[in-house]
């Protein structure tokens, strides 16, 4: 592909909910392949650049590249606040459909890369493998994540990388941490990254990434991964990659000699003759083809009436049915409102089933809302995990779990386990944390929360 061929690379728009987002896809070979961003982007200014423009478009020399500006970025409508990863997944699902991909690769940079392993776990109908580029599975410093840096650490971090809209020089310095790059590259960088995204934008961005945290749903991806480093990443430690790579199953790890957080010239080269073997293996094998799961990420959802005996017996049969009748259409009224899939209904319970954590929380505070304005007191627990799916039904310990959890909730009270509560960074959900429980038959102790605000 020349330089005019890269020039006049078409930029389309695909409708995400109610925000557009822009799209190009580039070459023609016999797989797809998303482009999850990392950072900030802008689809048309990256052809430009003196070396980002020739490796991407070595990438559509060996597929068929669908690549995006996430919203609130490039030429992407603008947003107010950090998108979540839940609905950057809904913006990957109306790029795939809008470029016409039934089912692909993604290749996941920086913290696109969490949304890359959100959307495999989620999608496996949709995902035929995987690629992880500079990949961390948490951000911020834990006791088991010792490569996590610290809030004052993020918090330095954050005020360096938003010297890119500061005095030249500084900026100049703020693109240098990211990668290798000669004085045109650092030049042509800045420029990119100012028109790429707003300061307020990228400060909201960069708040949100600290508190993403994806480890809990690492073994919950069934589909071939690819996790690549590069040698001289000064902002993930090769340690934060093995992580990843140990805890996905069958996951392959490469280390890049030479190549940066973000990495130009000779080291992007490598890193593409790396994707281009992995991925063209996988087609080989037949990863292209449909298939049915048999798991699935899922947050699932419990709800009960909390005193319903009681109350059936001061109500008398006939009333207490006419109760539940207006009950289970609030329930299924918010279901459909916030896409959750009704699994079964037993008396005066639901179980119901989500793409999402955030559309699941806000659903379960929805009912809750909505029943005590019939007199009715309900709790509701929710956790996210792997399910088994059979006819078209889930099962498994992480349904199991969301019961226990939901027996934890107070009346009125929506409770969620600790991985719920860590998938929806940015959402603006407000918690307050119910410390370490025992859930009967679960083992281990589990960290759970209340919804405060949604």
């Amino acid at each position: 592909m020349g330089e005019n061929d890269r020039v006049q690379v078409e930029t389309r728009y695909a409708r995400s909910g109610q925000v557009n987002i822009a799209f190009q896809v580039v070459g023609d070979g016999p797989f797809d392949l998303v482009f999850i961003p990392g950072f900030v982007t802008h689809l048309e200014l990256a052809w430009k650049l003196p070396t980002f423009g020739p490796v991407l478009a070595e990438f559509g020399s060996f597929s068929r590249m669908i690549k995006f500006d996430k919203r609130g970025t490039g030429m992407s409508d603008p947003v107010s606040g950090a998108p979540t990863l839940e609905m950057r997944m809904d913006d990957v699902r109306a790029v795939m459909d809008a470029a016409g991909s039934r089912r692909a690769a993604l290749f996941g940079l920086s913290e696109g890369a969490s949304l890359a392993v959100l959307f495999a776990a989620t999608y496996p109908d949709r995902t035929a493998a995987l690629v992880l580029r500079s990949a961390v599975a948490r951000t911020l410093w834990a006791p088991d994540y010792p490569w996590g840096r610290t809030e004052e650490a993020s918090k330095r971090r954050i005020e360096q990388e938003l010297r890119i809209y500061g005095p030249r020089s500084e900026a100049r310095e703020s693109v240098r941490a990211l990668g290798e790059f000669d004085d045109e590259e650092a030049e042509a960088f800045v420029d990119y990254l100012r028109l790429g995204a707003s300061p307020g934008m990228l400060e909201a961005l960069l708040r949100m990434n600290q508190e993403i945290d994806i480890r809990h749903i690492l073994g919950a991806v069934r589909v071939p991964t690819l996790v690549l480093q590069g040698s001289e990443d000064r902002v993930v430690p090769l340690e934060a990659a093995r992580y990843i790579a140990e805890r996905i199953p069958g996951a392959q790890l490469v280390e890049i000699s030479g190549a940066g957080h973000l990495a130009v010239g000779e080291p992007a080269r490598k890193i593409n003759e790396e994707v281009r073997r992995f991925l063209s293996d996988v087609w080989e094998s037949g990863g292209w083809e449909d298939v049915e799961p048999d798991r699935v990420l899922a947050t699932v959802l419990f709800t009960d009436i909390v005193g319903a005996t009681d109350r059936a017996t001061a109500l008398g049969d006939r009333a207490w049915l006419d109760l539940l009748e207006r009950h289970h259409a609030v329930v299924r009224r918010e279901l459909s409102r916030y896409r959750g899939r009704e699994i079964d209904t037993a008396g005066d319970g639901f179980f119901a089933a989500f793409d999402g954590p955030a559309r699941a929380i806000r659903c379960a505070s929805s009912v809750v809302r909505g029943l005590r304005e019939l007199g009715l007191d309900v709790r509701a627990g929710l956790h996210t995990g792997e399910c088994e799916v059979a006819n078209g039904k889930i099962a498994g310990i992480a349904v199991h779990t969301g019961s226990r959890v939901a027996a934890h909730a107070a009346p009125g009270e929506v409770v969620v386990s600790s991985t719920v509560r860590d998938l929806v960074a940015g959402s603006g959900i407000v918690f307050a944390d119910r410390g370490a429980h025992e859930l009967k038959g679960i083992p281990g102790q589990w960290r759970l929360f209340a919804v405060e605000h949604d």
